[in-house]
């Protein structure tokens, strides 16, 4: 059997051998992320960066294919983190950071968390809040070819209110306070709400991040309370709208998640003292829940170590990880929509995959968990036509692991393969 000649690129230890002929991937085990089944020997076959088959048995080709032999391993859908960092990683001294550091050291940094992010299975992300200009570059230049990384939709600057959990200004003294505006991501009324919007749509980004409410690692005593009033998020919505653009939102406390939710946004990020009564309103508009229970258990386990937070931070931090992972299990039980994410750039990036076992061990089932990080992901960003799921014609991400994660779900801590639109990045 001969299949189309096309042009497949694998980077073997930074070396790149180019190769004309058809992949053909031997699965042993395959998740297609929509049936929620476990297939046995299946052969997929990739064309221009595209699926063109699935078939069972192990398919030969033609002379010149590329045969991966993946007959050991599990193979699902390129994974999809819906809440990255991509600038940082949280440290002890990551609040004094912006003092000695220029925008190109972030820009030079972002590029190695960008590569651990893929290696580790991630074959896309959202990128939820930088300085404004970093995770827009580093899209580009992964695009671009420049950089190994994941395929990046970005927010830009999260917006915030005076004082909220992203103003930019927060803890600053003396010459370095200032009243940070629209530009800066940070809006007080209807009219800055509307300008912040179309700010972020001038500087490149994909969609919107708001923070609803005040925040664990900001450096302010309120970690809950409500920060945008209901006619400013409902401008933000409707903007948002206006420039195709979908709206995430930062929540820890209840009052601030049920207005972002009333005002139509897309995704309630941590959701940590969620309600029963938020948690109807979501089922009922739809609205997906990203719970990042890794960041929860992370900032927890590190509020232990003197020093390492503000003293104003570290009993936010301390009481957070054990209520995330309550809601997230109520969250399960009450059928809201769940979409896999992390936080990560609070907890450590290229660890994204220790998710999948906090979300089983919440009491999700590890198809449906794997469904979050694929098929859900790929909905709440609207690509689900052409990312998401293993299927004839939708665009070449895959990813394997050792181990059978269905039985064993800390089988995803164990990439071996990586592949993004019929490139190969990590090959056993």
């Amino acid at each position: 059997m001969a299949w189309k000649t096309t042009l497949t690129v694998f980077l073997l230890l930074g070396v790149a051998i180019r190769l004309d002929a058809a992949t053909i991937i031997h699965a042993g085990r395959l998740i297609n992320g929509h049936d929620g089944k476990l297939h046995s020997e299946m052969s997929l076959v990739i064309d221009d960066g595209k699926i063109v088959s699935i078939d069972q048995g192990y398919a030969q080709g033609g002379a010149g294919d590329s045969v991966i032999d993946l007959k050991d391993c599990t193979v699902t859908p390129g994974w999809m983190d819906m809440h990255t960092h991509l600038m940082s990683e949280f440290h002890a001294k990551v609040y004094s950071d912006k003092f000695f550091m220029n925008e190109a050291d972030y820009a030079l940094r972002s590029t190695v968390y960008a590569e651990r992010t893929l290696m580790a299975g991630f074959t896309t992300v959202r990128d939820l809040g930088d300085n404004g200009v970093n995770s827009v570059s580093l899209r580009k230049a992964i695009d671009a070819g420049w950089i190994v990384g994941p395929r990046i939709f970005t927010s830009g600057k999260s917006l915030a209110t005076t004082g909220g959990h992203a103003d930019p200004t927060n803890g600053l003294k003396g010459d370095f306070r200032r009243d940070a505006g629209p530009v800066e991501g940070v809006v007080n009324g209807p009219d800055d709400a509307r300008k912040a919007v179309r700010q972020r749509y001038k500087d490149g980004a994909d969609l919107i991040k708001l923070t609803a409410t005040g925040g664990v690692l900001s450096l302010a005593a309120n970690g809950q309370n409500p920060q945008f009033s209901e006619d400013e998020l409902q401008v933000i919505v409707d903007t948002a709208k206006d420039y195709g653009m979908t709206v995430a939102v930062h929540a820890h406390g209840t009052e601030g998640m049920k207005r972002a939710v009333l005002a139509g946004v897309d995704s309630i990020e941590h959701g940590t003292y969620m309600t029963d009564e938020v948690m109807q309103l979501m089922k009922e508009r739809g609205t997906y829940l990203v719970p990042t229970i890794s960041a929860g258990i992370w900032v927890a386990e590190k509020s232990q170590v003197d020093g390492f937070f503000p003293d104003i931070v570290r009993p936010k931090a301390a009481a957070i990880g054990p209520v995330a992972r309550q809601m997230f299990a109520r969250a399960v039980k009450g059928g809201v929509k769940i979409a896999f994410g992390t936080d990560s750039g609070v907890s450590p990036h290229g660890e994204n995959a220790q998710e999948f076992q906090w979300m089983v061990e919440g009491g999700m089932a590890p198809m449906r968990a794997i469904q979050c990080a694929t098929l859900e992901a790929a909905r709440l960003l609207k690509i689900d036509d052409r990312l998401g799921t293993l299927e004839p014609g939708k665009l070449a991400d895959v990813v394997a692991v050792t181990g059978n994660p269905i039985e064993d779900i800390t089988a995803t801590r164990d990439v071996v393969f990586v592949m993004k639109e019929g490139v190969v990045y990590r090959k056993p």
